[in-house]
C-alpha cells in the first residue's frame, strides 16, 4: 500500500464530506418538491455524520485532519463551484430549473462520494492490523448510505428533466421506492420506469 496516497485520499474525502454538507444546504434551497425535500434533509444529516466518522478515522490512524494538499486544495474548489451554480440556477427565477441544476450538483458530489467510499473499502480489504479494521467499520457504516444518495439521486434528477420535457415522470423515482443500493438495481429501476410510462 502506498501510505501517502491512502493518506490523501483520507483527506480527500473529509474535505468532500465538508463540502457535501454545504452542497445539501445550498441543494435544499433550490428544492421544490416536497419529497425530494425530505430525501435531502435526510442525507445532509447523514452526511454530517460522515464528516464525523471520517474525523474519527483521521484521528484512530494518527492522521492531523487538517492537513492541507494539494488534492484537497481541488476537492473544496470543486465543492464551491456545485455552491455557486446552485446559487446562480436560484438567481435566474425558476425554481424548477433551479431544482434541477440543484439535482445534477448532487449527483456530481455523489459520484465522487462513492468513488471515495468504494476506495476506502479497497484500502480496508488490503491493509492489516487496526488501521485496516477502523477503516473497514467506517465503510462497512456509510457505503450502503452512499449508494443509495447516489443512485436515489440520480432518479430524481431523471425523472425531473423528464416532467420538465413534458412526458410522463415518476415522482418519486423508483429508485427511491424500491430502495435501491446497487447498480444493477438502479438499471432495473430506471428500466421498470420506462415501461410503467
Amino acid at each position: 500500500m502506498n501510505d501517502s496516497q491512502v493518506t490523501e485520499l483520507l483527506l480527500q474525502s473529509l474535505e468532500h464530506e465538508k463540502g457535501g454538507v454545504l452542497v445539501y444546504q445550498s441543494a435544499l434551497k433550490c428544492a421544490v418538491n416536497e419529497d425530494l425535500k425530505e430525501e435531502w434533509e435526510k442525507y445532509l444529516d447523514e452526511t454530517t455524520h460522515h464528516v464525523e466518522v471520517l474525523m474519527e478515522v483521521c484521528t484512530a490512524m494518527g492522521l492531523d485532519s487538517e492537513t492541507p494538499s494539494p488534492g484537497r486544495s481541488i476537492v473544496k474548489k470543486l465543492g464551491k463551484a456545485l455552491i455557486l451554480a446552485m446559487e446562480e440556477a436560484r438567481s435566474a427565477g425558476s425554481p424548477e430549473a433551479a431544482q434541477l441544476v440543484a439535482c445534477e450538483c448532487v449527483v456530481l458530489a455523489e459520484t465522487k462520494d462513492h468513488l471515495n467510499w468504494e476506495l476506502i473499502g479497497r484500502c480496508a480489504d488490503q491493509m492489516d492490523g487496526d488501521d485496516a479494521a477502523v477503516l473497514q467499520q467506517a465503510y462497512n457504516e456509510i457505503e450502503d448510505q452512499e449508494d443509495e444518495h447516489l443512485y436515489h439521486t440520480m432518479g430524481w434528477c431523471r425523472e425531473l428533466w423528464i416532467e420538465s420535457l413534458g412526458m410522463k415522470a415518476i415522482l418519486p423515482p423508483l429508485e427511491e421506492i424500491k430502495h435501491v443500493k446497487t447498480a444493477i438495481g438502479a438499471a432495473k429501476a430506471e428500466q421498470a420506469s420506462d415501461k410503467a410510462r
